[in-house]
Order: structure tokens, then sequence, then C-alpha cells
């Protein structure tokens, strides 16, 4: 591969290029989708190709391609090296990297089971015995079970001598149960909507217990149907993990975007509010029990690597600290407009797309002291929320809407009836500051997001998210659909 990459970057650098990297990556993907006892679909598939990206007279330039050939190696460098000449005829603010060290070593995620190496019969028959026990509930209309794998080897090289060699795993599994009755549609899903995805082999998906809780979230989804609707109103609410990782990543993951800051996702994702003048004014974003870290360093996070794809490597970035809005996730390009060094952000969805500034992993620390049952137990009266089932945020990332699957009653300190249609809307530093209680580490739990969507031409990207659970005072709820 250093061959290649040596090419590559003599071919961008001798054409003029002030700076040079090239992704070699490798991408190996399955998945399997299990729906009402039947196999829906099975599919693999696998690319291969690189990417070069350059700064010349100040502009960027990027291009790639499929063909690792010694002439196609020097045709793409040439190529970067003209698109980003044309570029900087119409350059507004010349490119400026900070000063990282040249990066060097290699990175891989621990696998205990490779999930490729697991036959698909295997695979297949897991899904299909989880499902069956979906529809052993009678009332359930249809159900679905998943299974997802993907593993990349990615070389990266940079013209500052920079040489990293990656393999990233992440795999993700999960089922759904569905109950109808007339035009009324409840569903139920574990352990989270898209699925539980980890940086793991295949160790993580036997680990879910999918089989052994199926029954129960079968249960729920037809009772459901004949729950009270969640009243309007503004209470007490509890959010349970599996709600509380969507919560993070919508109104606090991307807020913290440093691209959308400065207005290069304004098109497409749209920009935030968290403005650089709030940076180092002491703005309050959360509660004094709000801690929020940016991890690419975090055992089994989707948002976790050894270096990004600027060579940056893998490191703790504190976004708010005891309330207060800290810090950005970062480029080499976008940090030092702040006077900071970038916070190692940057990845590509493929080696046919630049990097962009991406989540790694946003984790709402845990708070000694109560555990999530104890906040139960220490609440008089509120909603215990479970499960997103839809969401909207406006383009600033400041007025928010979740739907949950379900949702209990808390009633001195004990939960109580099942409610359905649960909503809550809120915005967003009002309800960070709002939070009274967050859970210790004993509910603390990695979550992974695999479709998180940014860019143009779209890229998805795959983030991460541990939470713990967490309480918040006087929210507005029930403003979904109510029957009085």
């Amino acid at each position: 591969m250093k061959d290649l990459t040596d090419r590559a970057l003599d071919t961008a650098s001798g054409l003029g290029a002030t700076y040079a990297d090239i992704r070699i990556v490798r991408r190996l993907e399955e998945s399997i989708t299990v729906k009402t006892g039947r196999i829906e679909a099975a599919s693999s598939a696998e690319s291969e190709g690189f990417g070069v990206r350059v700064i010349v007279d100040g502009a960027w330039g990027f291009a790639s391609s499929h063909r690792l050939e010694p002439a196609e190696l020097d045709r793409v460098a040439a190529d970067a090296v003209r698109i980003a000449r044309a570029s900087a005829t119409a350059l507004r603010r010349p490119v400026v990297l900070d000063d990282r060290p040249p990066a060097h070593g290699r990175y891989e995620t621990p696998v205990e089971v490779d999930p490729f190496a697991v036959p698909i019969e295997g695979k297949i028959g897991d899904l299909l015995a989880a499902d069956e026990e979906l529809r052993r509930v009678k009332g359930i209309a249809f159900t679905e079970s998943s299974y997802a794998a993907q593993r990349e080897w990615k070389t990266f090289a940079a013209s500052d001598g920079s040489f990293t060699e990656q393999v990233i795993t992440h795999i993700g599994s999960g089922v759904e149960a569905n109950a109808v009755e007339g035009d009324e549609h409840q569903r139920r899903s574990f352990p989270i909507d898209a699925g539980a995805w980890r940086a793991a082999g295949y160790e993580h998906v036997r680990g879910l217990g999918l089989r052994d809780q199926a029954g129960r979230i079968a249960t729920e989804a037809v009772e459901l149907l004949r729950a009270p609707q969640c009243p309007p109103g503004r209470t007490t609410i509890i959010l349970d993990p599996s709600q509380l990782y969507l919560q993070v990543h919508e109104s606090c993951g991307h807020p913290t975007e440093l691209d959308r800051v400065f207005g290069t996702e304004a098109s497409y994702a749209g920009t935030s509010f968290l403005t650089t003048d709030k940076l180092e004014s002491g703005f309050r974003y959360g509660s004094d029990l709000i801690d929020i870290v940016a991890d690419a360093t975090a055992p089994g996070g989707l948002g976790t690597f050894g270096w990004d794809d600027e060579g940056v490597a893998a490191q703790a970035v504190p976004l708010v600290k005891a309330g207060i809005f800290v810090g950005y996730l970062s480029s080499r390009e976008t940090a030092p407009r702040i006077g900071r060094r970038s916070g190692g952000a940057m990845r590509a969805d493929g080696w046919n797309r630049i990097p962009l500034i991406r989540m790694t992993n946003v984790n709402l620390l845990p708070k000694p002291g109560m555990s999530l049952e104890e906040i139960i137990a220490d609440t008089d009266d509120g909603l215990y929320l479970m499960t997103n089932r839809s969401w909207s945020i406006d383009d600033r990332r400041l007025n928010f809407q979740f739907a949950t699957e379900v949702a209990w009653e808390v009633k001195k300190g004990k939960l109580g009836r099942m409610l359905k249609n649960p909503t809550y809307t809120g915005i967003t530093p009002e309800f960070w500051r709002s939070c009274d209680a967050v859970a210790d580490e004993r509910s603390y739990r990695m979550f992974g997001t695999p479709n998180c969507g940014k860019g143009e031409p779209g890229q998805v990207g795959h983030v991460g998210h541990g939470v713990s659970g967490a309480r918040f005072r006087n929210v507005q709820v029930g403003v979904g659909k109510w029957r009085g």
C-alpha cells in the first residue's frame, strides 16, 4: 500500500500541491431482514477505491477512483490538483490547517467472533428464532427482525509523512413487533428503533438476547392498542437510555459540529444556534449535571477509531462541562478559526467522498449518586418515556419534538399505567437546563446510530452515544394525537 500512497502523494506534490493526502478504503457489508417469518432480504456488497485530497493556492481539490493502478493514481492526483487550482479562482478564505504531528500506526476494532465468518444460515436462524417469538403473541399483525455488519480496511497517508492502517468493524441487530386494530397502529422495538449497533463482533448480537426479549416487546405492542392516550400538559419526564441517546444526538451532537456553525451545511442539514460568540462566554447549555464529551476512544462506540480521516489521533473532547458550553466537533481547517487544534472529528463515507465533521461518540456522562431505578423512586409524579418513534428538530437544532413508542405514568415513585402516543417538545438549552438528575454508571449504555445523514452528495455516518437515563422538569408533553 505504501508504494501506492507514495506515488499519488508525489504526483500531487510535483504538480504544485502544498498539502496532499490519500485514503485507500475497502468496505465489506452484509445485511439480513426477516419479516413475519420470511426472509425479506439478504445482501452482501464489497467495494474498494481511493480518494486524493489536495490543497493548491489555498483551495481544496478532491478526486477518486475504484481502480488501484499506478497510472490511475497519477491521473486522479492530477485531477485533484486541477480541481483545487480551479477552485482557487473563486476562493473566499484560504485553507489553513492546524499543525498536528504526523500520524503513524495501526488500529483494529476488538472482535471476539468475526461476523463475516459466521455462516449465513446461523445468522438467519437467529433472526427467525427471534421473529417466531414475536409472532407467538396474539394480536401481532407483522414483525421484523434485522441484522447488518460492516467492515472497512482503511489506509491513510499524507504529504507530511503520515501513514496509518485501520480495520473498523461495526455490527447491529434488532427486532420489531407491530400491532394493528382498525386505524390504530402501535409498535414496540428492541433494543432501540434502529437496532442496536456497536463496534464489535458477532458476540454483540448474541449478547442482545433478542429471542428472550421478543415476547415482552410483542406483548407491549398489543397492550398499547388499548392503553390510555398520553395526556397533554407540563410534567416531569424521565428518559430511558433508549430515548435519551437520540435526544443527545439531535440536540447536542449536531449543534456542536463546527462546519454547521460556519454555514457549510446550511443548504442541506442546517446551521446551529451554538455560534462562536457563545464558546468562551460562559453560555449555559444545561444544568450543572450536564457533562457531554465527544470521545473517539470509548470502547464499543461507532465513533471509535485510531485516527480520523485527516490523520488526527482519537481523543476525548469536552463539549459541555457542568452545564457550560466549552467545545465543538472540529477539523484541521475549522479549529484554527477559533484558535484551537482539531478534535479529530473528520470522517468520510467511503473512498469516493470527502471527509466531513461527524460526531464521534457524543456521550452524556453518568453521575454518581442515583441509579435509574432510584430516580424513578425519587419522582412523585411524571412520565417514563422509552424508545424513539419519531422526531423533528429545526435547522438550528433549537426547537424539537420527539415521539416515543411507549410511556408509563410515574406515581409516588412507582411505574403505573402504560400510555400510548407520548410526545414531548422543548427548546434545546431550556430543556437541558431543566435536568435535575442523571443516572449513574449502572444503567450507562453505548448506543450506535448507523444512519446519520450529512453532506452533498449525501453521506451516511456511523456515530455513537453513551447515556444512562435522566430526569427533566416542567416539560411539555402530549402535544401529538389527542382524543380528549
